[in-house]
């Protein structure tokens, strides 16, 4: 007794409007390295003053659901030799990572792109500065940890006060 049965598509089509997030590729976009004073700063006894800069950065790829962030570092360390301050050295590396959002709200996509993927890129970014600089016979520098949650938020901020502030302007 075979029962005319009619396939329950409901089932599949919730499959296929699942959120999905998945990361595709990770890779290093950009390094490079300069030394300018070498050899003359490795004389130098005195322990250089390092500044970090930070930066973090989307865009939607060429296929549908895919984008690419990017998080860059710069670092730069200076040193005094007598009076004049020296460049030892200026490293910057862009890491990047090629992420899947396929179904995931609107809403929820700036908060993924801005928080999540830069904590699954960032790790690999701390690591190729760190040897480069090795690699250069330079001691290395470890990048401390972020957290890309207040980073977001600070982004987020500073976005809204520049259109605040452009607002008034169109205005005047």
């Amino acid at each position: 007794m075979a029962e005319n049965q009619t396939p329950d598509t409901s089932a599949s089509q919730d499959q296929i409007q699942q959120p999905e997030f998945a990361l595709q590729r990770i890779y290093l976009k950009d390094a490079s390295l300069e030394m300018p004073n070498s050899p003359e700063i490795f004389l130098v006894q005195e322990a250089p003053q390092v500044d970090i800069q930070m930066d973090v950065s989307e865009k939607r790829l060429g296929q549908p659901d895919l984008w690419e962030v990017v998080v860059r570092a710069t670092v730069t360390a200076k040193t005094k030799i007598g009076d004049e301050e020296h460049t030892v050295f200026l490293v910057e590396c862009k890491q990047a990572g090629i992420f899947l959002l396929r179904n995931i709200p609107e809403e929820q996509i700036p908060l993924i792109l801005g928080i999540t993927c830069p904590s699954a890129v960032y790790p690999y970014l701390r690591s190729n500065v760190s040897d480069l600089l090795v690699r250069a016979g330079m001691p290395p520098v470890y990048l401390g940890e972020i957290n890309f949650e207040a980073y977001f938020a600070q982004r987020m901020q500073a976005l809204a006060e520049e259109q605040k502030a452009q607002a008034e302007v169109t205005k005047q």
